[in-house]
């Protein structure tokens, strides 16, 4: 074996790379000369301001105010905070484009592949965030998800953050133990699930599951149950105060997606910890945190630009499933 580097990129794609344009841009605009990843690195964390101001205005972000204060009360833990006058919404940021080309590949498990554009990914956004707010889901509500990586989980995240409410998933293949150890302390108002899921050749049907879960957790006013395993229908009748998707949106038009401004800190969505020691722990994290600390991932550490396609295995019960859908803001 060999312990040189497995690839070195060109001196052209260096030289193309969104790390060397935010370099420049760091040069124009406090007249540092900086030159790779470890020195732009440094400069963060002796300039945090300064790095994180930069960060916001070359990434292009998108708030209603973004405010002269970029760091409260600097270093000072855990009472320092970023953009406290900002107003925005990650939904906003995330949602970029409303063209034809390609915003969302999905392949199962079964061998079934689709594709859905920016203006699809639109449109079914607006219809999941007006079926959403006509069950009185708004700013604050938590909305919880046993779900595949499917283009549906994605647009279920984005219209839950557009209103505001806060998001929180699992992958479908939990136990009911696992579902409720996590959902049981978030007092979720709404539960959006698959009808079912394809595992090792096989399909696994959620009725019964989903149903001793929602029973559990006597906050939950609806089950909305989408179409995978092609028994949405006869699901959705199973399980308490069940409806399908489809039928939750008939009759709806889809129109201009709304974004409710939000403070910097504003509560995303809610993730877990493993759960090794005991019952799994929340763990909150905010619109602006997560939108510009994943655009400097895909963005300078990736090096995504638009039209690139990002793949990460992951479920929806992983960290780095919701790291995925932050590539679309790139």
């Amino acid at each position: 074996m060999t312990s040189g580097p497995l690839w070195t990129p060109s001196l052209a794609r260096k030289a193309n790379a969104n790390l060397r344009r935010f370099e420049d841009f760091l040069r124009g605009r406090h007249g540092v000369n900086l030159s790779g990843f470890r020195a732009v690195q440094d400069y963060s964390l002796k300039n945090a301001a300064q790095f994180w101001e930069a960060v916001w205005d070359f990434c292009k972000v998108k708030s209603s105010v973004k405010g002269k204060t970029i760091i409260a009360h600097p270093g000072r833990m855990p009472h320092a905070g970023f953009f406290p006058e900002a107003r925005l919404n990650y939904a906003e940021n995330v949602l970029c484009q409303n063209d034809d080309s390609t915003a969302l590949v999905f392949l199962s498990e079964n061998g079934k592949r689709s594709e859905l554009s920016w203006r699809g990914l639109n449109e079914q956004v607006s219809l999941l965030q007006q079926a959403l707010q006509r069950l009185g889901v708004g700013k604050g509500d938590r909305v919880c998800a046993v779900v595949p990586n499917h283009p549906v989980s994605i647009i279920g995240l984005l219209a839950c953050a557009s209103l505001g409410a806060i998001w929180s998933s699992c992958s479908p293949d939990f136990g009911e133990r696992g579902i409720l150890d996590r959902f049981g302390q978030i007092e979720p108002k709404v539960l959006l699930c698959c009808d079912g899921y394809f595992y090792g050749g096989k399909t696994f049907m959620l009725a019964e599951k989903v149903s001793a879960v929602v029973r559990q957790i006597p906050s939950i006013t609806k089950t909305i149950v989408f179409d995978y395993a092609g028994d949405a229908d006869a699901v959705a009748a199973a399980v308490p105060n069940g409806v399908s998707l489809a039928a939750l949106m008939r009759g709806l038009t889809a129109r201009p997606v709304t974004f409710t401004q939000l403070p910097f800190e504003h509560p995303l969505y809610i993730l877990y910890s493993s759960g090794t020691t005991g019952v799994p722990k929340c763990i909150v994290h905010g619109h602006g945190g997560i939108l510009l600390k994943h655009l400097v991932e895909h963005v300078l550490n990736t090096d995504v630009k638009p039209g690139d396609r990002v793949f990460y295995f992951s479920t929806c019960g992983w960290m780095m499933w919701n790291w995925l859908v932050s590539g679309l803001a790139a």
